[in-house]
């Protein structure tokens, strides 16, 4: 009689992968997933090495989920910061603290994990997508398990809301990538876990992220409607309040609004002006006041004003690190796309093909922003300009290897 694999379901769900995605990932149909799931068959031997890996598992933890239905081995390292094996001993230890507090959570493993959050949210504007999404996932299924654990109300609490953040990155790299499945299931736990958590920064958050999700889509209408519930949600002066403004304001650029685009683009400003610096500048959710010449920048260019060049180029100033484009920060791609918009329409031909370029041989340029680029490219092609054969290779290479 045929016993269900429960854990091996669990393990699938927890590394963000839906039936259909993990057979599309070992080239097997979503039937074969759910018959081993059920128990029915077995994995071949030559699939079990991708089938590990994808489940971020060695083979012998593989080889216990699939022949028991217990309970996973308490051996598995919660806290994989790279893919180095110098951490294990490290990560032992953190696990031993773990295990001699008075609850099965403690406080020490909660201000790791909170750490680790602000990590994984300060590298995401440098990190592949999909490097990131990896050590987002091991938090993440750590998490779940300690949720399962014995705590203090309070300790509770913070593991939902670190649980709430790490869902959020993970829904935000989903949508760089171009994930919608696997970027709504994250968003909506996302939300669970903010409204338990009585967290109204995540929540809001969500509907910010989700508006940027439509607007990348082209429905701007739903952008603003999504951004205005998260500015509702938001506490006062908060970086999702900041943000959503922000995000409201650029939807409003793309439906050619200009007097609203402006308020939005003036509140904005007004809005970073009483914001402290952070910490980390770079923290994807801690809004740095320097962010707003970016984003007013982008905004300007789609509402088609020529002042967008000078925020553009201060972005480019203070933020490109070096002539290297390989390590530009995401921001630095965008603002080059910005410009070579706003040059194009100054008919400012070989500076505009030329900032496109950067921006997209940069590999700055995630999935869901390479529309943002190949507007660049059509309107080269449009005006039948001699680089638009060499951008358009650009652009198609940007595509294989995101692909």
């Amino acid at each position: 009689m045929a016993v269900k694999r429960d854990r091996l379901a669990g393990r699938r769900k927890a590394c963000g992968y839906s039936q259909e995605r993990f057979g599309e990932a070992l080239k097997v149909d979503r039937t074969t997933v759910q018959r081993w799931e059920r128990g029915e068959v077995d994995p071949q031997p030559y699939q079990r090495p991708k089938m590990a890996k994808l489940l971020q598992l060695t083979s012998k933890e593989l080889d216990e989920l699939l022949v028991s239905n217990t309970l996973m081995p308490a051996s598995v390292n919660p806290w994989i910061l790279s893919d180095t094996e110098n951490h294990d001993d490290e990560l032992e230890a953190w696990e031993l603290a773990r295990r001699v507090q008075a609850s099965d959570v403690g406080k020490e493993t909660l201000d790791r994990l909170e750490l680790a959050f602000d990590e994984l949210a300060t590298v995401y504007p440098k990190s592949p997508p999909q490097d990131l999404l990896q050590r987002v996932r091991r938090h993440s299924a750590y998490v779940a398990r300690l949720l399962d654990a014995k705590k203090t109300l309070a300790e509770h609490r913070r593991l939902l809301v670190v649980g709430g953040w790490l869902s959020l990155l993970g829904a935000t790299v989903h949508i760089d990538l171009k994930q919608n499945d696997a970027a709504t299931a994250r968003l909506q736990t996302a939300a669970t876990l903010a409204r338990q958590a009585e967290h109204p920064e995540i929540e809001a958050w969500c509907y910010e992220t989700e508006a940027w999700r439509v607007l990348t889509d082209g429905d701007y209408v739903r952008a603003i409607e999504l951004s205005q519930i998260a500015q509702g949600i938001a506490p006062a002066g908060s970086s999702a309040l900041i943000q959503s403004t922000a995000q409201e304001g650029r939807a409003r650029a793309r439906l050619g609004q200009a007097k609203e685009t402006y308020s939005a683009i003036d509140r904005v400003q007004k809005l970073s002006a009483a914001c402290m610096q952070p910490e980390r500048p770079e923290h994807h959710y801690q809004y740095d006041p320097a962010k707003s010449l970016s984003y007013t920048a982008t905004t300007l260019a789609w509402i088609g004003d020529p002042i967008a060049e000078s925020y553009a180029r201060e972005v480019i100033a203070r933020l490109s690190p070096s002539d290297d484009v390989s390590k530009w920060p995401r921001r630095v791609a965008s603002a080059n796309i910005d410009l070579a918009l706003v040059l194009l329409a100054g008919n400012r031909l070989d500076e505009a093909c030329d900032a496109a370029q950067k921006a997209i041989m940069s590999g700055r340029v995630v999935p869901s922003n390479h529309w943002r680029a190949l507007e660049v490219v059509d309107s080269v092609e449009a005006k039948q300009l001699p680089e638009a054969a060499d951008l358009r290779e650009a652009y198609e290479g940007l595509r294989a290897i995101e692909a």
